[in-house]
């Protein structure tokens, strides 16, 4: 099972970040562990400046943007 984080204030962006993966990983059937992460000292100490942001098993993977669901589709495969 991936361990998925979606990095940011909770602003709109990162809360629609969240909900596009929980959502792609249910109807794709993928189990996953997703994880929000707010706290600022956290978030930059993964290196992000920009968020929302997704680490997969504590690698920033994407940042700065919602991502589409082709790339987090990538994501579950």
């Amino acid at each position: 099972m991936k361990t998925i984080q979606v990095l940011g204030s909770g602003c709109a962006s990162c809360q629609r970040t969240h909900e596009l993966i929980e959502h792609v990983a249910r109807e794709q059937g993928v189990e996953v562990d997703l994880r929000k992460v707010e706290d600022m000292a956290d978030i930059l100490a993964m290196g992000v400046m920009s968020t929302p942001a997704v680490a997969i098993d504590g690698t920033v993977v994407h940042s700065g943007s919602i991502p589409d669901r082709q790339t987090v589709l990538g994501w579950l495969e």
